[in-house]
């Protein structure tokens, strides 16, 4: 069974596109293969700046030869139904056979198609494959038609076995495919052939190109580490720089270099996002004070001066990158120290969102509302407040102005320098916090109210203005923003009921505004009425009217108006009313989300989303948690079949004798040792429930329902319900409900699976 090769050589592709091209190269070539009729045993798929490689081992020769029974028309059918018939086929009339069938004779063809040899199907869809390769974006060079990320230069594309290498015949755009590849641009770039994937690794490793990107990665990462430790240093981990840095070099060569004193104190950040966006550099600290002194660059090129006159050159740059920093900084820090009130002025001329005003009144709104949160999360209101006015304001310092992605961050370091408290200062950099899944979760109470009330404005004022997501569509990111929400609140245990607080944000800051939308038509209207109704007012020509029929039609249009004003206002208001419960909604679906990341069904959420209290999304998840914990329980599982069943039953008895079987349950009536014994436990479990809910100690409430299995069991077991003695009947069905209830005490158990 032969073994695949292809490589596709080009000018330098970008870093971004390099793992995703190369995932596409081997679901589209294997996929292709698989779908002629091939077969193989394993494929893998690398990249390095200049070029995509795919191997695919133990690929069958040929494709099988295959064997298709088609039914066609009945035999009676018209001519053009035949006709058609033998067109999809490809066959003529005397091809076909006439079989007995259920409706009568029909036309019945074999098809057989005979297996291809591999290098016919690889060529095939390796041609497809270049010609349509899924690039973000790409180019056209010369006077082809092809596409490509950068200019295609060679194409290997290589079948070998025990007998030896072939060549697939393969032209595309003038491209033959052929044996043959270039090593490093600048230490090897003579050309080479090759007879096979081994070969061609190791013949590439010699011409200095190391093929698998985690290989690169990986000898970045233990070479800085090596020469970071011989400096004292350690180097800050940046997965993300490291992967594109990987995707810069064939040959990657770190090398380490010093910043110069005069930047040293400049924040941290700065220093590292600045060599990072700027320079592809490595951040490199002393472990014992935190602060970055050196830098690691990666060469793709090893020099006889061992890089000495590359680091000069990356010296300089840098120099000039971290003055421009330094005199940013400066700057920013005289508009600090002023009180930033330039800052806060400058926002209003930013605008967050159309519908939605400018930064400065986003600003507003957050001040608000986290002055009403902070109780709720145990921070001192006015700090809360005060956090929030100034927390958007480093988006007017010309730090953030150069680096975006450090907003927040500078807020801490101005606001410490304008004299606030660290607790506000705190605030100012956490408040986006957290951005993803793996963002921490800020603690300190002032920073949870400053962060939960920006995110809630972000959610309440889209919902207001009817901009919410659509299936996968979410551009103002407001999944992540609820998700941060849940984060928030479940990280901290803040108990706040979501419903009534966007009912509050929604009546102070957008009802207002639309309970007063079409005052102007009704004044308008109104204005004209009393002059029609005033005896001694006649039209002028100063009033735009020639008569008193003139005055009557157009008060009859602004009337119209008027009414039609009115009945936005009232669909406006009517959707803004509505927004806490769809809001809340939309949180429980996000919850569902981030609960079954952490290991609880979407259906014991479910149970639990129809209990009071829902809008409490910490009492919310500890009831999901501890039902979760008692159902992965023997006792659990058996408990809830007899609940399920307990409420089966007296649901179709509810239905046929159209009454509700829920009190009256008396132990006098039991004829069973099992009825008494259920009675009992349910005499000792329903307080102990009640209690523990009180407490809001659901483990112990669900503890309290699982006593209730075995006394089931044995009542089920034992007892018929449906006796022909009606007053046992009742009773038991009274019984059934106390069962029932018990149960919805703690979650609706008919949503649960199972």
């Amino acid at each position: 069974m032969p073994d695949l090769l292809i490589e596709l050589f080009s000018e330098e592709i970008p870093a971004r596109m390099q793992g995703r091209a190369r995932e596409d190269l081997k679901k589209l070539v294997t996929d292709g293969l698989v779908q002629a009729g091939l077969t193989y045993a394993s494929a893998g798929a690398f990249s390095t700046p200049r070029r995509l490689v795919l191997t695919v081992e133990g690929l069958t020769a040929h494709s099988p030869t295959t064997r298709e029974e088609r039914k066609g028309p009945r035999t009676d059918a018209p001519e053009a139904a035949l006709e058609g018939f033998l067109r999809s086929t490809g066959l003529t009339k005397d091809q076909l056979q006439a079989r007995d069938d259920k409706k009568g004779q029909v036309w019945f063809t074999v098809i057989q198609k005979p297996g291809r040899p591999a290098a016919d199907i690889v060529a095939e869809v390796l041609e497809a494959v270049i010609r349509n390769f899924p690039w973000p974006k790409s180019m056209r060079w010369g006077a082809g038609s092809l596409r490509w990320v950068r200019p295609l230069h060679s194409i290997i594309c290589l079948l070998s076995d025990e007998a030896g290498a072939t060549v697939v015949p393969l032209s595309v755009e003038g491209i033959i495919s052929g044996n043959t590849t270039r090593g490093h641009r600048f230490m090897a770039p003579d050309a080479f052939t090759v007879s096979g994937f081994d070969d061609y690794a190791a013949k590439l490793r010699r011409a200095k190109v190391m093929l698998d990107s985690a290989e690169r990665e990986a000898a970045i990462r233990q070479e800085a580490a090596n020469l970071a430790f011989a400096r004292g240093w350690e180097i800050m981990s940046d997965d993300s720089l490291l992967s594109e840095v990987a995707g810069l070099v064939e040959w990657p060569v770190p090398l380490m270099g010093a910043i110069e004193d005069r930047f040293l104190s400049l924040p941290p950040e700065v220093l590292q996002t600045s060599m990072k966006e700027h320079q592809k550099f490595f951040s490199a600290r002393t472990p014992k004070t935190g602060r970055i002194e050196g830098f690691i660059t990666v060469a793709n090129i090893e020099t006889s001066d061992h890089g000495e006159t590359i680091l000069k050159g990356n010296l300089r740059v840098l120099a000039a990158r971290l003055s421009d920093a330094a005199f940013f900084w400066d700057n920013d820090l005289r508009e600090a120290r002023a009180g930033m009130t330039d800052w806060a002025e400058g926002l209003r001329s930013v605008t967050f969102q159309s519908q939605l005003g400018s930064q400065a009144d986003r600003v507003a709104r957050i001040a608000a509302l986290a002055r009403e949160i902070a109780p709720l999360v145990g921070a001192d209101p006015d700090q809360a407040e005060e956090a929030a006015k100034i927390a958007k304001l480093d988006l007017r310092s010309a730090m953030v102005g150069e680096f975006p992605e450090l907003q927040g961050t500078m807020g801490r370091y101005y606001a410490l320098e304008a004299g606030h408290p660290t607790a506000i200062a705190d605030a100012a950099r956490d408040h986006y916090s957290p951005l993803g899944p793996s963002d921490a979760v800020p603690s300190a109470p002032v920073s949870v109210a400053v962060a939960l009330s920006d995110k809630l404005d972000t959610l309440t004022g889209f919902w207001a203005i009817d901009e919410k997501p659509t299936g996968s569509k979410d551009p103002f990111a407001l999944r992540r923003a609820a998700l941060g929400v849940i984060r928030l609140v479940l990280g901290n245990g803040v108990r706040v009921g979501f419903e009534e607080l966007a009912k509050r944000v929604i009546d102070r800051e957008y009802l207002p505004a639309a309970q007063s939308l079409g005052e102007d038509e009704i004044a308008c209207a109104g204005e004209l009425r009393r002059n029609l109704n005033d005896p001694n007012w006649q039209p002028t020509l100063l009033s735009g009217f020639a008569s008193r029929a003139d005055a009557e039609a157009e008060l009859s249009k602004r009337q119209t108006t008027a009414d039609e004003a009115i009945r936005h206002r009232g669909e406006v208001s009517e959707r803004l009313e509505a927004i806490p419960a769809d809001l809340l909604t939309f949180f429980h679906d996000r919850l569902k989300v981030f609960l079954k990341d952490q290991g609880i069904r979407h259906d014991i959420i479910d149970a639990v989303l129809s209990m009071p209290g829902n809008d409490d999304l910490v009492l919310l998840v500890n009831r999901a948690t501890a039902l979760n914990d008692v159902l992965k329980t023997d006792d659990g599982t058996n408990l809830l079949q007899g609940l399920k069943r307990a409420s089966n039953i007296l649901t179709q008895a509810e239905a046929k004798d159209g009454v509700e079987y829920s009190f009256g349950a008396d132990v006098k009536f039991a004829e069973t040792d099992q009825e008494r014994a259920l009675f009992a436990a349910l005499d000792k479990a329903e307080p102990a429930i009640r209690e523990a809910l009180r407490l809001e100690d659901f483990q112990a409430a669900t503890q309290g329902i699982a006593t209730l299995r075995a006394p089931i069991d044995a009542f089920f077991e034992a007892v018929q319900i449906n006796t022909d003695n009606q007053i046992v009947r009742r009773n038991r069905l009274n019984l059934l409900s106390r069962i029932r209830e018990a149960g919805r005490q703690i979650a609706d158990f008919g949503k649960i699976e199972g």
